[in-house]
C-alpha cells in the first residue's frame, strides 16, 4: 500500500499545473506541430513495445517460474517462427517508425514559400542580434514577428557555436560562425513565447534567453515604424538630455549603437532600448532599477558577460538611466 501511495504521489506531482513557458507541449506554430505529430506518434510505438514486452515477460515469469519438486526446464533451440518473428517485427517498427520522421525532416528543413519574411539571426555570448533586410531595422534580444504570416529565419553566430530554440514556436537550429542555418514557421496565434539557447557556449550559457513577440499584422507595423523612425531627441535641459551627455563621454560610446548618437557595434544596439521589455539578453524585466544595476555592475549580475562595471554614480548613473529609457 505505502508503495501505491508513493506511485501515485510521483504521477500527481508529473501532472502539477503550470506556467512552463518553454514546454515542447503547447505548440503554437506549424513547425512545433509537426514536431508534436512526430513526438506522439513515436510514443505510441514506444508504449506498444513495452507493453508488449512486460506483458511477454510477467508471463514467462509466472509460468514457467521454478517449482517445488519439477522438471528441470529444457532449452528450446532452434525456433524458426520465433526468430523470423523477433526480427520482422523490429524491422517493421522501424519502417513504422522511419517514414513520418524523414517526412518531419523534410517538411521543417528551413524551406519557407515564395514572400515569406526573411530575417537574420546573430548568436553572440551571450545575446541575440535581429536583422530583417527587407524591412531595413535590426533589434536585439527581441524577436518581432506577424502573426500567420510565413517566416524564414537565417542563423550564423558571431563567436562560439549557439542553438535558438523557443519549444513554442521552432525547433532547435544550431548558429555557427562562418555558416548559416535556416528554419522556417508560422505562428498560429499572438503572445510572448520564450526560448533558450540550446548549445553550451559559455559560463552564461543559461543565461541566454531569448523572447519572441507575435504580434497582428498592424501590431507589427507599428513596431517596425518605430525601429525606422530615430530616436526621440531629448528636451533641452531634461536629466534625458544629460543622461546622453554623459552617454557621449563615458566608455558606453565604444561598445552600443545610438543613432544619432554612436555606431559601435560590440553590444546590442541601445537605438530602442527603452521600448523592449527585457533588458541583458531577455535576463531581467526591462525597469529603472535593473538597468541601473546592469549598468552599476553587469558582471555581477551575468558572470563572464564582456560588459564591464561602469564608473557611474549618483546622478550621473540616475541621468543615463532616465535617457536609455526615454
Amino acid at each position: 500500500m505505502p508503495l501505491v501511495l508513493v506511485a501515485v504521489l510521483l504521477l500527481l506531482t508529473a501532472c502539477g499545473g503550470g506556467p512552463f513557458p518553454q514546454s515542447i507541449f503547447t505548440p503554437q506554430s506549424d513547425f512545433s506541430r509537426d514536431l508534436d505529430e512526430l513526438f506522439k506518434t513515436i510514443f505510441a510505438w514506444a508504449v506498444g513495445v513495452f507493453v508488449l514486452v512486460e506483458t511477454l515477460l510477467l508471463i514467462a515469469i509466472v509460468r514457467f517460474r521454478a517449482r517445488a519438486g519439477g522438471p528441470t526446464p529444457k532449452p528450446v533451440h532452434g525456433h524458426t517462427l520465433l526468430e523470423i518473428g523477433w526480427t520482422l517485427a523490429p524491422a517493421l517498427i522501424l519502417v513504422f517508425i522511419s517514414v513520418p520522421t524523414i517526412r518531419t525532416v523534410f517538411a521543417t528543413a528551413g524551406h519557407a514559400p515564395a514572400g515569406a519574411l526573411r530575417g537574420e539571426v546573430i548568436g553572440h555570448q551571450w545575446w541575440w542580434g535581429y536583422r530583417y533586410p527587407a524591412l531595413g531595422i535590426s533589434a536585439s534580444n527581441e524577436l518581432h514577428l506577424p502573426v500567420r504570416t510565413a517566416i524564414q529565419v537565417e542563423m550564423t553566430s558571431a563567436d562560439v557555436i549557439h542553438s535558438f530554440w523557443v519549444p513554442s514556436l521552432a525547433g532547435k537550429r544550431d548558429l555557427i560562425q562562418g555558416r548559416t542555418n535556416r528554419i522556417a514557421f508560422r505562428a498560429d496565434s499572438t503572445g510572448e513565447y520564450w526560448g533558450q539557447c540550446a548549445e553550451f557556449c559559455g559560463v552564461s550559457h543559461a543565461n541566454m534567453r531569448l523572447r519572441v513577440v507575435v504580434e497582428s499584422d498592424s501590431g507589427f507595423q507599428r513596431w517596425v515604424d518605430r525601429q525606422r523612425a530615430a530616436p526621440v531627441a531629448p528636451a533641452r535641459g531634461s536629466i534625458e538630455e544629460t543622461g546622453q551627455q554623459i552617454f557621449r563621454r563615458s566608455a558606453c560610446i565604444g561598445c552600443h549603437t545610438i543613432a544619432g548618437v554612436s555606431t559601435a557595434k560590440v553590444g546590442p544596439d541601445l537605438s530602442h532600448v527603452g521600448g523592449r521589455a527585457t533588458i541583458a539578453g531577455a535576463l531581467f524585466r526591462n525597469t529603472p532599477e535593473s538597468l541601473t544595476r546592469w549598468i552599476t555592475n553587469a558582471p555581477a549580475l551575468k558572470p563572464g558577460v564582456l560588459m564591464p562595471p561602469q564608473n557611474l554614480r549618483g546622478a550621473d548613473l540616475a541621468a543615463v538611466v532616465a535617457y536609455l529609457q526615454s
